[in-house]
């Protein structure tokens, strides 16, 4: 049923018909879902703006979500954007000859951002804090014009663990790229679907699937990022012990207040002998009732 055309949508025609690959795409999907609902992301009748860099991570995002909302398990309306921001090479009808060709309801919309940044950011210093600012702020004015509720971004699991180190080797914060948050002005969701989908299978998805990949470093800013020392980093580790990008990620998901040093988390100075953490008569987390 997978691969038959009239039962898949567009984006899925051509697919490798391999067992490797059909495994991939159902642990894709699988871990799509999952994010989706352990995160309460769907709001029934809403409307997407997923955003599509070119890139295989948003390659990725856009043919799950699509799949899901073509069976049905995604009772949302999907609007695939792409905001070109002028950078130098940006191959500007790539996406939307593709999209077009996938019948993917879709907003192309130029904003040069590119020269304000270049403005900006003295030479020599990585322009992607800014770059990411004022795309955050353009993807969020297209949502409120396309009618959206949410803004969809493709990051994977490995960003999400990545971002985790920078905050602590750099930040001195235990933090990182949360599921789902409202925007400021608290009427937007932002969702990562792809939060528990490693970077690996990404790839190796968009790869099989021969996307035009558009490479993520046109502007020449990418090299000698801290992430990227990071990313060098969770690699060596892995490659010492397979698996442990996932028990670290996991271990995101499984945090302990009362075993951590923030008074802000947990009331320590109200933690008296005879109870414990779990005690529901002692309130742990200033605020509580």
């Amino acid at each position: 049923m997978l691969d038959q055309s009239d039962d898949i949508h567009p984006l899925f025609h051509g697919a490798p018909s391999t067992t490797e690959f059909k495994k991939l795409r159902k642990r894709i999907i699988r871990d799509t879902r999952a994010a989706i609902d352990d995160f309460a992301m769907v709001e029934r009748g809403a409307k997407w703006l997923v955003c599509l860099s070119g890139g295989k991570d948003s390659y990725t995002l856009l043919a799950a979500l699509t799949e899901l909302q073509w069976r049905g398990l995604l009772p949302v309306e999907i609007v695939a954007c792409n905001l070109d921001q002028g950078q130098p090479n940006f191959p500007a009808t790539v996406l939307p000859e593709f999209l077009e060709r996938m019948k993917v309801p879709h907003r192309i919309e130029y904003q040069d951002t590119y020269s304000i940044v270049v403005d900006k950011v003295p030479a020599g210093r990585t322009m992607c804090a800014l770059c990411s600012r004022l795309r955050r702020g353009n993807l969020y004015r297209i949502a409120r014009e396309e009618g959206c509720t949410a803004v969809v971004l493709g990051h994977h699991r490995d960003d999400i663990l990545e971002t985790f180190f920078l905050n602590l080797f750099h930040g001195s914060r235990l933090a990182t790229m949360p599921p789902k948050l409202v925007n400021e002005e608290g009427d937007l969701f932002l969702y990562r679907p792809l939060a528990y989908v490693a970077e690996q299978d990404c790839e190796k998805f968009a790869t099989a699937m021969n996307y035009p990949i558009i490479p993520c470093d046109l502007c020449g800013s990418q090299d000698g990022l801290q992430r990227q020392n990071i990313k060098q980093l969770l690699n060596g580790w892995e490659a010492q012990a397979p698996g442990r990008r996932q028990k670290m990620f996991r271990a995101l998901m499984n945090a302990r207040p009362s075993h951590l040093l923030d008074p802000k988390l947990f009331d320590f100075q109200g933690l008296t002998a005879g109870t414990t953490e779990f005690d529901e008569n002692v309130p742990h987390l200033r605020g509580e009732d």
